[in-house]
């Protein structure tokens, strides 16, 4: 029953109009693994990071849940590190620094206990390792959700493009959709893709919410407005946890209950932006969860009659 979440676990810089921090933690799979624990209680998480990686991040992990048997700790080596700056609009950013460090070599190792997991979450890297963790898995799990970038679709579109055909969710924000589709109607692209290999795919639109599509079926989440929008860099990520974290404890993967899946990591990427770095989603309360799904509620619910 359990979850498996292959990604980056790293050190980030960001500057927003709000402030800057020094080095944090950051990183695909922190953000996903944490998004994800609020709702499913047995999560492995897979990545690599260097011998400068705080203990005490390890250890908050564990804490909530997260098993660390599969994060490889290189000795004499430095922690994937990404630097960045929002503009003012916090939909656009500049890349000020990259440092891939550990990455560059990631071999991914699936530990034994890790093993016929029933849903895969395929944090954003190199096509190439998202599809060696799936060969390396002795049985495919019930659900592969893939997340990816518009870098990977630049510098390996035939890895991606193969990739795609053994992935059951892609999600990817609006921008990636066109790129990847070459069409500027996400209508269209989304037939595209799906065309692609996926069954379902996630198009995320950041403050103005996500679209999930399947060959016959859409659906729209809107995002919650928000007065303050302190650090956006995780929110796609626990987008991400949220939405798997909830099919895994449900054990439903139909259209309707992906509905769900949807307005609970629209949540959970709500509460992200609200502190730099990992700060806020690390010690959520039930009761905070809870009220933030009916905020989500109340927001498209309305009575309406037809004459």
């Amino acid at each position: 029953m359990s979850l498996l979440v292959i990604g980056t676990v790293a050190f980030d810089a960001i500057e927003t109009p709000f402030g800057k921090t020094d080095k944090i933690v950051g990183g695909a799979a922190t953000f996903i693994s944490l998004a994800a624990s609020y709702f499913k209680k047995e999560i492995n998480l897979v990545s690599v990071v260097g011998d400068d990686f705080p203990k005490e991040a390890i250890e908050m992990l564990g804490a909530r849940g997260i098993n660390t048997q599969g994060l490889q700790i290189k000795a004499g080596e430095k922690t994937f590190f990404w630097s960045g700056k929002y503009h003012n609009d916090m939909n656009t950013r500049d890349t000020l620094d990259t440092q891939l460090n550990v990455l560059e070599t990631f071999d991914p190792v699936i530990p034994d206990a890790y093993q016929n997991c029933e849903f895969l979450m395929l944090g954003n890297l190199a096509p190439a390792i998202q599809q060696t963790v799936l060969n390396r898995l002795k049985n495919r799990p019930k659900l592969v959700v893939l997340d990816t970038m518009n870098f990977w679709m630049n510098v390996a579109l035939p890895e991606l493009l193969a990739l795609l055909k053994n992935i059951d969710v892609l999600t990817i924000n609006d921008e990636e959709a066109r790129q990847l589709s070459g069409e500027y109607s996400l209508v269209k692209a989304a037939q595209k893709i799906l065309a692609m290999g996926p069954k379902f795919l996630i198009i995320k639109k950041g403050e103005h919410g996500a679209l999930l599509f399947n060959d016959k079926q859409v659906f729209f989440a809107p995002a919650l407005p928000l007065e303050d929008v302190f650090d956006p860099t995780g929110a796609g990520d626990s987008f991400a946890g949220g939405f798997i974290g909830y099919l895994a404890e449900t054990q439903d993967i139909s259209f309707d209950n992906m509905k769900r899946a949807i307005i609970f990591g629209s949540a959970m990427a709500s509460f992200s932006v609200e502190k730099f770095g990992t700060e806020r989603i690390q010690a959520l309360s039930e009761e905070e969860v809870d009220e933030r799904v009916q905020q989500f509620i109340d927001l498209v619910q309305f009575d309406i009659s037809l004459i």
